[in-house]
């Protein structure tokens, strides 16, 4: 079976600590395939307010995903200490893209849980329409 492969940049621009919660799990007893959209959209939304901006506010418009790509390494669970690391590139007239690393602090060693992208437009909601990305939009969250 072929398998999906996320390629992550060398460098990540940002990182911020997360806890797993109670409500990431699934029946399985681990972080469930929409929690980890969950923590992704947690960590996307630490990195744009540490740059000023928010999902639904971002240079006066909002983001809207495309697209996701998800691959899991390593199971987490209930009380997990992780550390997400951000950053957004591919840049375009439209869009770009975030990438994303989970890794399970275990030990104080760091162990990678998933390596993820998403694809974001920026979206004007009241008009229903996607709106260019703006060159200082892309100095700021580059």
């Amino acid at each position: 079976m072929n398998r999906l492969k996320v390629t992550l940049p060398d460098n990540f621009s940002f990182s911020t600590p997360l806890t797993i919660r109670l409500s990431d799990l699934n029946y399985g007893g681990h972080v469930g395939n929409d929690a980890i959209l969950s923590i992704l959209q947690e960590a996307r939304q630490q990195f744009l307010r540490s740059r000023g901006q928010e999902e639904l506010n971002i240079d006066g418009h909002g983001l809207i995903m495309v697209d996701a790509l998800i691959e899991y390494k390593k199971e987490l669970n209930y009380a997990d200490s992780i550390i997400v690391s951000v950053v957004a590139v591919d840049f375009d007239k439209m869009g770009f893209d975030f990438y994303y690393k989970i890794e399970l602090i275990q030990e104080g060693k760091s162990i990678l849980a998933s390596r993820a992208k998403t694809g974001m437009l920026l979206y004007d909601y009241a008009n229903k329409k996607k709106v260019p990305v703006s060159e200082e939009l892309i100095k700021l969250l580059s």
